[in-house]
Protein backbone atom coordinates (compact mmCIF):
# COMPACT_ATOMS: atom_id res chain seq x y z
CA UNK A 1 0.00 0.00 0.00
CA UNK A 2 1.25 3.67 -0.70
CA UNK A 3 2.10 6.00 1.90
CA UNK A 4 0.83 8.85 1.87
CA UNK A 5 3.19 11.46 3.57
CA UNK A 6 2.38 12.79 6.85
CA UNK A 7 1.51 16.51 7.56
CA UNK A 8 3.47 17.69 10.15
CA UNK A 9 1.30 18.89 13.51
CA UNK A 10 0.00 21.91 14.45
CA UNK A 11 2.88 22.44 16.79
CA UNK A 12 1.05 25.57 18.43
CA UNK A 13 -2.15 23.31 19.16
CA UNK A 14 0.05 20.57 20.69
CA UNK A 15 1.66 22.59 23.29
CA UNK A 16 -1.13 24.97 24.05
CA UNK A 17 -2.90 21.49 24.80
CA UNK A 18 0.10 19.93 26.91
CA UNK A 19 -0.30 23.68 29.11
CA UNK A 20 -4.08 23.05 29.26
CA UNK A 21 -3.35 19.79 30.57
CA UNK A 22 -0.88 21.14 32.96
CA UNK A 23 -3.07 23.87 34.14
CA UNK A 24 -5.49 20.99 35.67
CA UNK A 25 -3.82 19.81 39.05
CA UNK A 26 -4.63 15.83 38.51
CA UNK A 27 -2.56 14.73 41.31
CA UNK A 28 -3.48 11.62 42.17
CA UNK A 29 -6.01 11.26 44.86
CA UNK A 30 -6.57 14.59 44.84
CA UNK A 31 -10.60 15.35 44.44
CA UNK A 32 -11.47 16.90 40.84
CA UNK A 33 -7.82 17.09 38.93
CA UNK A 34 -7.71 13.56 36.94
CA UNK A 35 -11.75 13.58 36.01
CA UNK A 36 -11.09 17.16 34.47
CA UNK A 37 -8.09 16.01 32.80
CA UNK A 38 -10.18 13.55 31.55
CA UNK A 39 -12.85 15.53 30.16
CA UNK A 40 -10.05 17.82 28.40
CA UNK A 41 -8.87 14.57 26.56
CA UNK A 42 -12.28 13.61 25.67
CA UNK A 43 -13.29 17.02 24.11
CA UNK A 44 -9.90 17.19 22.03
CA UNK A 45 -10.30 13.57 20.58
CA UNK A 46 -14.38 14.28 20.11
CA UNK A 47 -13.02 17.49 18.22
CA UNK A 48 -10.88 15.39 16.31
CA UNK A 49 -14.17 13.38 14.88
CA UNK A 50 -13.73 10.40 17.39
CA UNK A 51 -15.79 8.81 19.81
CA UNK A 52 -14.52 8.74 23.12
CA UNK A 53 -15.16 5.82 25.84
CA UNK A 54 -15.10 6.69 29.32
CA UNK A 55 -15.06 4.98 31.95
CA UNK A 56 -14.93 5.79 36.22
CA UNK A 57 -12.05 3.56 37.37
CA UNK A 58 -12.47 4.91 41.07
CA UNK A 59 -14.58 8.18 41.92
CA UNK A 60 -13.25 11.14 39.88
CA UNK A 61 -10.79 8.90 38.32
CA UNK A 62 -11.39 7.71 34.71
CA UNK A 63 -9.97 6.29 31.73
CA UNK A 64 -10.61 7.33 28.35
CA UNK A 65 -9.99 5.40 25.72
CA UNK A 66 -11.05 5.81 21.59
CA UNK A 67 -10.22 4.02 18.37
CA UNK A 68 -9.00 5.69 15.06
CA UNK A 69 -9.87 3.21 12.12
CA UNK A 70 -7.29 3.66 9.50
CA UNK A 71 -10.24 3.06 6.66
CA UNK A 72 -7.02 0.82 4.39
CA UNK A 73 -8.50 -2.41 4.91
CA UNK A 74 -6.77 -5.10 7.81
CA UNK A 75 -4.20 -4.58 9.50
CA UNK A 76 -2.93 -4.61 13.00
CA UNK A 77 -3.79 -1.95 16.13
CA UNK A 78 -1.53 -0.24 17.33
CA UNK A 79 -1.71 1.97 21.23
CA UNK A 80 -0.49 5.26 21.85
CA UNK A 81 -0.75 5.73 25.70
CA UNK A 82 -0.32 7.71 28.88
CA UNK A 83 -1.38 8.47 31.98
CA UNK A 84 -3.41 11.55 33.36
CA UNK A 85 -2.33 11.63 37.04
CA UNK A 86 0.74 13.52 38.48
CA UNK A 87 2.38 13.37 41.74
CA UNK A 88 1.96 16.16 44.51
CA UNK A 89 3.72 18.94 43.80
CA UNK A 90 5.52 19.02 46.95
CA UNK A 91 6.75 22.10 48.39
CA UNK A 92 5.53 24.92 46.76
CA UNK A 93 8.48 27.50 47.62
CA UNK A 94 10.98 24.88 45.88
CA UNK A 95 9.97 26.27 42.68
CA UNK A 96 10.57 29.37 40.88
CA UNK A 97 7.10 28.94 38.67
CA UNK A 98 3.68 27.95 39.61
CA UNK A 99 3.54 24.39 39.56
CA UNK A 100 -0.14 24.35 37.53
CA UNK A 101 0.79 27.98 36.01
CA UNK A 102 2.14 26.34 32.61
CA UNK A 103 5.25 28.90 31.82
CA UNK A 104 6.78 28.88 28.90
CA UNK A 105 10.82 30.43 29.54
CA UNK A 106 13.56 30.28 27.30
CA UNK A 107 12.23 27.45 25.35
CA UNK A 108 11.00 25.44 28.48
CA UNK A 109 7.61 24.63 29.65
CA UNK A 110 7.43 24.32 32.81
CA UNK A 111 4.78 22.76 35.76
CA UNK A 112 3.91 19.75 37.50
CA UNK A 113 3.59 16.73 34.77
CA UNK A 114 5.36 18.94 32.09
CA UNK A 115 7.50 15.91 31.43
CA UNK A 116 5.57 12.86 33.66
CA UNK A 117 3.46 12.87 31.16
CA UNK A 118 0.70 15.97 30.03
CA UNK A 119 3.48 16.85 26.86
CA UNK A 120 3.74 12.87 25.90
CA UNK A 121 -0.57 12.87 26.34
CA UNK A 122 -0.81 16.16 23.74
CA UNK A 123 1.95 14.24 21.33
CA UNK A 124 0.29 10.94 21.58
CA UNK A 125 -3.30 12.74 20.29
CA UNK A 126 -1.77 15.12 17.80
CA UNK A 127 0.40 12.35 16.44
CA UNK A 128 -2.69 10.16 16.05
CA UNK A 129 -4.30 13.05 14.44
CA UNK A 130 -1.50 13.95 11.79
CA UNK A 131 -1.71 9.94 10.56
CA UNK A 132 -5.36 10.36 10.40
CA UNK A 133 -5.21 13.62 8.27
CA UNK A 134 -2.52 12.02 5.78
CA UNK A 135 -5.28 9.61 4.45
CA UNK A 136 -6.09 6.22 4.52
CA UNK A 137 -3.84 3.37 6.13
CA UNK A 138 -4.37 -0.65 6.96
CA UNK A 139 -5.62 -1.40 10.67
CA UNK A 140 -6.34 1.18 13.69
CA UNK A 141 -4.95 2.99 16.38
CA UNK A 142 -5.55 3.01 20.01
CA UNK A 143 -5.61 6.04 22.33
CA UNK A 144 -5.04 5.10 26.04
CA UNK A 145 -5.13 8.18 28.85
CA UNK A 146 -5.60 6.77 32.08
CA UNK A 147 -5.69 7.26 35.82
CA UNK A 148 -3.67 6.36 38.36
CA UNK A 149 -0.59 5.27 36.81
CA UNK A 150 1.53 7.05 39.91
CA UNK A 151 -0.44 4.98 42.32
CA UNK A 152 -1.28 1.20 42.12
CA UNK A 153 -1.83 1.25 37.99
CA UNK A 154 -5.30 0.96 38.93
CA UNK A 155 -6.23 2.42 35.03
CA UNK A 156 -3.98 0.21 33.27
CA UNK A 157 -5.43 -2.70 35.06
CA UNK A 158 -8.84 -2.00 34.13
CA UNK A 159 -7.95 -0.97 30.68
CA UNK A 160 -6.71 -4.89 30.25
CA UNK A 161 -9.86 -6.31 32.52
CA UNK A 162 -12.29 -3.57 29.87
CA UNK A 163 -10.97 -5.58 26.77
CA UNK A 164 -9.61 -1.98 25.80
CA UNK A 165 -5.90 -3.95 24.47
CA UNK A 166 -7.57 -6.93 23.07
CA UNK A 167 -6.27 -7.28 19.40
CA UNK A 168 -3.07 -4.77 19.86
CA UNK A 169 -0.04 -5.67 18.26
CA UNK A 170 1.99 -3.30 20.45
CA UNK A 171 1.82 -0.06 22.42
CA UNK A 172 4.17 2.89 22.47
CA UNK A 173 4.00 4.00 26.47
CA UNK A 174 4.59 8.00 25.78
CA UNK A 175 6.34 8.21 29.08
CA UNK A 176 9.94 11.16 28.88
CA UNK A 177 13.04 9.28 28.58
CA UNK A 178 15.17 11.70 27.47
CA UNK A 179 15.62 10.64 23.79
CA UNK A 180 15.43 7.43 24.62
CA UNK A 181 13.67 4.24 22.96
CA UNK A 182 13.17 2.02 25.86
CA UNK A 183 12.59 -1.72 25.31
CA UNK A 184 13.69 -2.89 28.50
CA UNK A 185 11.73 -1.73 32.21
CA UNK A 186 12.68 -2.68 36.03
CA UNK A 187 10.33 -4.39 37.54
CA UNK A 188 9.07 -3.85 40.87
CA UNK A 189 7.95 -5.38 44.28
CA UNK A 190 5.96 -3.30 47.20
CA UNK A 191 6.31 -5.17 50.62
CA UNK A 192 4.97 -4.80 53.65
CA UNK A 193 6.66 -6.88 56.81
CA UNK A 194 4.06 -6.93 59.91
CA UNK A 195 6.45 -7.92 63.29
CA UNK A 196 4.12 -9.07 65.94
CA UNK A 197 6.39 -9.45 69.68
CA UNK A 198 5.01 -9.00 73.09
CA UNK A 199 4.58 -5.38 74.72
CA UNK A 200 6.66 -4.79 77.89
CA UNK A 201 7.73 -1.84 79.63
CA UNK A 202 10.92 -0.01 78.62
CA UNK A 203 12.85 -0.79 82.09
CA UNK A 204 11.88 -4.48 81.46
CA UNK A 205 12.33 -5.41 78.25
CA UNK A 206 13.21 -9.09 79.47
CA UNK A 207 9.61 -9.43 79.66
CA UNK A 208 8.40 -8.54 76.16
CA UNK A 209 9.71 -9.46 72.78
CA UNK A 210 10.15 -6.20 71.24
CA UNK A 211 9.69 -6.19 67.10
CA UNK A 212 12.30 -3.32 66.43
CA UNK A 213 15.65 -5.33 67.09
CA UNK A 214 14.04 -8.00 64.71
CA UNK A 215 13.34 -5.12 62.04
CA UNK A 216 16.91 -4.32 62.41
CA UNK A 217 18.17 -7.90 61.37
CA UNK A 218 15.52 -8.33 58.53
CA UNK A 219 16.23 -5.19 57.27
CA UNK A 220 20.35 -6.90 57.13
CA UNK A 221 18.81 -9.98 55.77
CA UNK A 222 17.42 -7.70 52.71
CA UNK A 223 20.74 -6.35 52.41
CA UNK A 224 22.28 -9.70 52.20
CA UNK A 225 19.50 -10.86 49.44
CA UNK A 226 20.47 -8.06 47.42
CA UNK A 227 23.85 -8.38 47.60
CA UNK A 228 23.40 -12.22 46.32
CA UNK A 229 21.08 -10.35 43.24
CA UNK A 230 23.58 -7.95 42.35
CA UNK A 231 26.24 -10.88 42.04
CA UNK A 232 24.13 -12.67 40.24
CA UNK A 233 22.17 -11.48 37.72
CA UNK A 234 24.27 -9.04 38.58
CA UNK A 235 24.13 -5.71 36.44
CA UNK A 236 21.74 -5.32 33.65
CA UNK A 237 23.13 -3.60 30.35
CA UNK A 238 20.70 -0.25 30.52
CA UNK A 239 18.91 -1.15 33.88
CA UNK A 240 21.66 -1.40 35.87
CA UNK A 241 21.42 -3.54 39.17
CA UNK A 242 18.30 -5.01 41.26
CA UNK A 243 17.89 -3.11 44.49
CA UNK A 244 15.61 -3.48 48.08
CA UNK A 245 15.34 -0.49 49.68
CA UNK A 246 13.73 -0.31 53.06
CA UNK A 247 11.22 2.86 52.47
CA UNK A 248 8.90 2.86 55.36
CA UNK A 249 9.92 2.00 59.67
CA UNK A 250 6.71 2.35 61.99
CA UNK A 251 7.31 1.01 65.57
CA UNK A 252 6.32 2.26 69.26
CA UNK A 253 4.96 5.99 69.94
CA UNK A 254 6.77 9.33 70.59
CA UNK A 255 4.33 9.62 73.45
CA UNK A 256 5.02 6.33 75.42
CA UNK A 257 9.24 5.88 74.72
CA UNK A 258 8.88 3.95 78.44
CA UNK A 259 7.15 1.25 76.20
CA UNK A 260 8.96 -1.51 74.40
CA UNK A 261 6.16 -1.83 71.43
CA UNK A 262 4.59 -5.26 70.48
CA UNK A 263 4.14 -4.53 66.84
CA UNK A 264 6.46 -3.26 63.72
CA UNK A 265 6.18 -2.53 60.24
CA UNK A 266 8.39 -2.35 57.54
CA UNK A 267 7.79 -1.62 54.09
CA UNK A 268 10.11 -2.30 51.37
CA UNK A 269 10.71 -0.68 47.76
CA UNK A 270 12.00 -3.86 45.27
CA UNK A 271 13.13 -2.89 42.03
CA UNK A 272 14.26 -6.09 39.84
CA UNK A 273 15.66 -6.98 36.37
CA UNK A 274 15.28 -9.64 34.20
CA UNK A 275 16.79 -12.77 35.10
CA UNK A 276 15.22 -11.84 38.98
CA UNK A 277 12.26 -14.33 39.78
CA UNK A 278 10.08 -12.87 41.75
CA UNK A 279 8.47 -16.14 42.69
CA UNK A 280 11.98 -17.59 44.00
CA UNK A 281 12.52 -14.27 45.44
CA UNK A 282 9.44 -13.87 47.55
CA UNK A 283 10.01 -17.69 48.63
CA UNK A 284 13.75 -16.75 50.11
CA UNK A 285 12.51 -13.89 51.82
CA UNK A 286 9.50 -15.73 53.49
CA UNK A 287 11.85 -18.49 54.14
CA UNK A 288 13.87 -15.75 56.08
CA UNK A 289 11.35 -14.35 57.73
CA UNK A 290 10.54 -17.77 59.36
CA UNK A 291 13.68 -18.06 61.15
CA UNK A 292 14.15 -15.15 62.46
CA UNK A 293 10.79 -15.16 63.91
CA UNK A 294 11.47 -18.82 65.17
CA UNK A 295 14.90 -17.65 66.73
CA UNK A 296 13.51 -14.33 68.01
CA UNK A 297 9.76 -15.49 69.11
CA UNK A 298 8.25 -12.97 66.95
CA UNK A 299 5.88 -13.31 64.40
CA UNK A 300 6.85 -12.18 60.46
CA UNK A 301 4.16 -11.61 58.12
CA UNK A 302 5.43 -10.68 54.57
CA UNK A 303 2.06 -9.02 52.79
CA UNK A 304 2.75 -8.58 48.63
CA UNK A 305 1.47 -5.02 48.10
CA UNK A 306 1.78 -5.29 44.26
CA UNK A 307 4.09 -7.47 42.07
CA UNK A 308 5.65 -6.13 38.52
CA UNK A 309 7.55 -7.83 36.78
CA UNK A 310 10.21 -6.55 34.70
CA UNK A 311 9.68 -6.14 31.00
CA UNK A 312 12.22 -6.62 28.37
CA UNK A 313 11.29 -7.35 24.58
CA UNK A 314 13.78 -8.42 21.54
CA UNK A 315 15.67 -6.33 19.76
CA UNK A 316 13.68 -7.60 16.20
CA UNK A 317 10.62 -6.87 17.70
CA UNK A 318 8.38 -5.02 14.83
CA UNK A 319 7.56 -2.19 17.13
CA UNK A 320 11.21 -1.31 18.12
CA UNK A 321 12.36 -1.20 14.45
CA UNK A 322 9.28 0.91 13.63
CA UNK A 323 10.05 3.50 16.00
CA UNK A 324 13.81 3.62 15.80
CA UNK A 325 13.17 4.01 12.20
CA UNK A 326 10.92 6.88 12.54
CA UNK A 327 13.12 8.58 14.58
CA UNK A 328 16.29 8.03 12.49
CA UNK A 329 14.22 9.70 9.94
CA UNK A 330 12.76 12.93 10.98
CA UNK A 331 15.65 13.42 14.12
CA UNK A 332 18.69 12.41 11.99
CA UNK A 333 20.06 10.45 14.02
CA UNK A 334 19.24 7.13 15.77
CA UNK A 335 17.74 7.16 19.20
CA UNK A 336 20.17 5.27 21.78
CA UNK A 337 18.16 2.36 23.55
CA UNK A 338 17.72 2.67 27.31
CA UNK A 339 15.77 1.52 29.90
CA UNK A 340 13.07 2.85 32.62
CA UNK A 341 14.70 2.45 36.00
CA UNK A 342 10.80 2.72 37.36
CA UNK A 343 7.84 0.68 36.08
CA UNK A 344 5.09 2.44 33.63
CA UNK A 345 1.43 1.44 32.77
CA UNK A 346 3.37 -1.05 30.03
CA UNK A 347 4.36 -3.21 33.01
CA UNK A 348 1.15 -4.28 33.92
CA UNK A 349 -0.53 -4.04 29.90
CA UNK A 350 2.73 -6.77 29.05
CA UNK A 351 2.47 -8.55 32.44
CA UNK A 352 -1.27 -8.96 31.91
CA UNK A 353 -1.28 -9.26 28.19
CA UNK A 354 1.71 -10.31 27.02
CA UNK A 355 1.88 -7.57 24.22
CA UNK A 356 5.13 -5.50 23.44
CA UNK A 357 5.49 -2.77 24.84
CA UNK A 358 8.20 0.32 24.16
CA UNK A 359 8.33 3.36 26.26
CA UNK A 360 8.99 6.17 23.69
CA UNK A 361 8.25 10.27 24.77
CA UNK A 362 9.20 13.77 25.07
CA UNK A 363 10.90 15.44 28.20
CA UNK A 364 13.92 14.33 30.89
CA UNK A 365 14.08 11.11 32.18
CA UNK A 366 15.23 12.28 35.60
CA UNK A 367 13.43 15.82 35.86
CA UNK A 368 10.21 13.49 36.78
CA UNK A 369 8.63 14.43 40.23
CA UNK A 370 11.19 17.12 40.90
CA UNK A 371 10.34 20.78 41.40
CA UNK A 372 10.55 23.32 38.02
CA UNK A 373 9.76 19.98 36.01
CA UNK A 374 9.81 20.86 32.53
CA UNK A 375 9.90 19.64 29.02
CA UNK A 376 11.71 21.59 25.95
CA UNK A 377 8.74 22.96 23.77
CA UNK A 378 10.16 21.78 20.63
CA UNK A 379 10.22 18.37 21.67
CA UNK A 380 6.50 18.27 22.08
CA UNK A 381 5.60 18.45 18.45
CA UNK A 382 8.58 16.77 17.22
CA UNK A 383 7.59 13.56 18.97
CA UNK A 384 4.21 13.59 17.93
CA UNK A 385 5.44 13.47 14.56
CA UNK A 386 7.34 10.66 15.43
CA UNK A 387 4.57 8.81 17.24
CA UNK A 388 2.64 9.57 13.75
CA UNK A 389 5.59 8.02 11.36
CA UNK A 390 6.22 4.90 13.70
CA UNK A 391 2.40 4.30 13.46
CA UNK A 392 2.36 4.22 9.65
CA UNK A 393 5.35 2.13 9.30
CA UNK A 394 4.32 -0.20 12.31
CA UNK A 395 0.42 -0.51 10.64
CA UNK A 396 2.08 -1.40 6.84
CA UNK A 397 4.02 -4.06 8.01
CA UNK A 398 7.77 -4.12 7.43
CA UNK A 399 8.15 -3.34 3.43
CA UNK A 400 7.10 0.05 4.23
Amino acid sequence: MTQSPIPPVDAKAVVELARELIRIPSVAGREGGEQAAAELVARTMSGFGWRPHLTEVAPGRTNVVATVDGGGGPGPTLALEGHLDVVTEGDRTAWTVDPFGAEIRDGRLYGRGAADMKAGVAAMLHGARALQRSGSFPGRLRLLALCDEEGMMLGAKRAVADGHLEGVSGVIICEPEGGEICPSSKGALRLRFDLAGRMAHGAMPELGRSPIPVASSLIQELAEVQAALQRDPGAHPTLGMAYLTPTVVVAGSLDQMNVSPARATLAVDVRTIPGVDHARLLEDLRSRCARLGRTHEVAIELTVIDDRPPVEIGAEEPLLLALGRAHSELWGHSAPLGGVPGTTDGTIITRDTGIPTVVYGPGGKWIAHQADEFVEVEEIPRYADTYARAAQIFLSGPAA
